[in-house]
């Protein structure tokens, strides 16, 4: 349905996090390295619960290794605190890479800047940032629900 993107996390349990929500939505999860673990790493697994064996992982080198396997028409979105434009202002489509950055430091500048126009935030009050798998169950499920409702959001 969607795609997943973990640039460089660095938390296993946020990553097992992820990994089920990605297997409960029939999303593909996408790491891109360096991962601060161990994909065999206990804390990982136990985040991710029996469910880890099921979730479709990809691996990739970097994430320009990634973008160079995918169809030129394929959409990614980078979520990042340096941006207006809020997540529930943009129409979401299936096969999109919703794409989040390291648990500490977020996307690396460079890919920010060569990707301004699709880049995307979930507002908040009070705080610098959301736990990883917090922000990615927020923006995943925005897009399931336009998805499967058919919903046209104003820009």
């Amino acid at each position: 349905m969607f795609n997943v993107v973990l640039v460089e996390p660095e938390i296993p349990p946020n990553t097992g996090n992820v990994g089920r929500l990605c297997m409960a939505t029939h999303s593909t999860l996408h790491l891109v390295k360096p991962l601060g673990f161990s994909l065999d790493d206990r804390h990982l697994k136990r985040a991710g619960l029996d469910y880890w064996d099921e979730v479709n992982v990809r691996l990739w080198n970097s994430f320009d290794d990634l973008q160079g396997k995918q169809s030129p028409n394929t959409r990614y979105f980078f979520l990042t605190t340096k941006t207006k434009r809020a997540y529930y202002d943009v129409t979401f489509r299936a096969d999109d890479f919703l794409v989040f950055g390291r648990e500490t430091k977020g996307l690396p500048e460079s890919l920010l800047a060569a990707n301004v126009d699709n880049c995307i935030t979930i507002p908040m009050c009070g705080t610098r940032s959301l736990n990883l798998a917090t922000a990615v169950a927020i923006v995943l499920f925005e897009a399931i629900r336009q998805e499967r409702r058919g919903v046209e959001v104003a820009r």
